[in-house]
């Protein structure tokens, strides 16, 4: 099997994405929605991707955004993949020329190979947790047994994960890779540089 990657979420400061690159995190998530308390601004953003050693890659998450917003955040931060966490169509997801991620919120009906084929375009699906009203970063984690086997594309494995049970999780559903946020922090929008790298070693490699 693969090596599970580790996308480390709601990165707000340099700080913290230097503590999360120098753990061994693969991925670093900047959100640029306002209603999170994870929220970055696009200069922030830019100084926490100017601060990263090589390797690392940076990931823009937006939620059902105006394209200009999207086109504005890429002109100032050079982002190396987009995440869409809202409703937005595989058109949408194409137009900015960047390689992306769409996230599922599972409901109970949700049909994966239906979304599949849908954003077949998609680097990835990102599964997280439906909570109505908020749109991921929730801190839940939904039945794993409900992902079916032999999906047609990568996994992104999100929603309620942390130190304790992301193990189980990469041994139950084999993701390509695992996402945290809330898991790893010490409040909202600050991470835990203990959590951080004890959430990375159980992941293990």
């Amino acid at each position: 099997m693969n090596r599970t990657r580790i996308k480390i979420c709601g990165i707000t400061n340099k700080e913290d994405a230097l503590i999360a690159a120098q753990a061994g995190a693969d991925a670093l998530g900047l959100v640029f929605y306002d209603p999170s308390p994870r929220a970055v601004s696009i200069d922030a953003a830019a100084e926490v991707v100017q601060s990263l050693p090589p390797f690392v890659t940076t990931v823009g998450l937006f939620v059902n955004a105006k394209a200009a917003q999207v086109e504005a955040t890429l002109d100032k931060v050079p982002l190396d993949l987009l995440q869409f966490h809202g409703e937005e169509s595989p058109a949408y997801c194409q137009q900015f020329q960047r390689p992306y991620i769409k996230a599922i919120r599972m409901r109970p009906e949700v049909d994966l190979h239906h979304e599949a084929r849908a954003y077949q375009s998609a680097q990835a699906l990102l599964l997280d947790a439906y909570v109505k009203g908020i749109k991921g970063g929730t801190g839940t984690s939904f039945q794993w047994s409900v992902i079916p086997d032999a999906l047609p594309c990568p996994i992104v494995l999100a929603g309620g994960l942390e130190s304790n049970n992301v193990a189980k999780a990469v041994a139950t559903v084999q993701p390509w890779a695992v996402d945290v946020s809330g898991g790893v922090e010490a409040r909202k929008g600050i991470k835990d540089a203990e959590k951080v790298r004890a959430f990375i070693s159980q992941v293990g490699g």
